[in-house]
C-alpha cells in the first residue's frame, strides 16, 4: 500500500528549478537605454508568456539583462536563453536597429537559485539601475566569478 501511494504521488511530473540567467549587449556596447530597456523586457515578458517559459523577473542596464526563470520539465537553460536573445534581438532589430546592428554576446552566466534565495535575486534585479551607478558591469561579472567560482562573462 505504502509503494502503491508513492507512486501515485510521484507519477505526476513537478519541476521547480530557479534559475538566474545574465546576458550582455555583443562587446557590451551600452545600446539599452532605459527607453530600450523598458520596451524590450515588455516584449521578452510577452514572448516567455507566448512560449510557456516562467519569467518571474527581468531587469538590466544598459549593456546586460538579468532574468530569473523557472524551468519546466522539458526545457533547458540552453534552450531559453537561445529563445529570449534571439527573440529579442529579432525585435530590437525592427524597431530600434534597422540596419541589423543589435547583437547579444554569444555566452551567458547561469546559476541555481534556491527557493529560499527567490526573493532576494528578484530584489537585486529590479535594483539593477541602483546597483550599476557603483558597480560596473565587468565589476559584477567578476564578482559572480568569485562569488560562483566560475569563468567570469567574456567580451566576444
Amino acid at each position: 500500500m505504502l509503494i502503491l501511494n508513492f507512486i501515485s504521488i510521484t507519477a505526476m511530473s513537478f519541476v521547480k528549478i530557479w534559475v538566474h540567467i545574465v546576458f550582455s549587449t555583443k562587446n557590451r556596447e551600452p545600446f539599452l537605454s532605459k527607453e530600450i530597456r523598458y520596451q524590450v523586457k515588455r516584449q521578452i515578458i510577452l514572448n516567455c508568456k507566448e512560449d510557456n517559459i516562467y519569467l518571474q523577473s527581468i531587469n538590466g542596464y544598459t549593456d546586460h539583462l538579468h532574468c530569473l526563470v523557472s524551468l519546466g520539465r522539458e526545457q533547458t537553460i540552453s534552450s531559453i536563453v537561445q529563445y529570449i536573445k534571439g527573440k529579442s534581438a529579432h525585435w530590437l532589430n525592427e524597431n530600434y536597429f534597422k540596419g541589423g546592428d543589435f547583437l547579444w554576446q554569444d555566452d551567458y552566466f547561469a546559476i541555481s537559485v534556491s527557493e529560499s534565495q527567490v526573493k532576494k535575486v528578484i530584489s537585486y534585479i529590479k535594483n539593477q539601475e541602483r546597483h550599476h551607478q557603483s558597480f560596473s558591469f565587468n565589476q559584477e561579472a567578476n564578482e559572480f566569478n568569485k562569488r560562483f567560482g566560475v569563468e567570469a562573462i567574456k567580451d566576444n
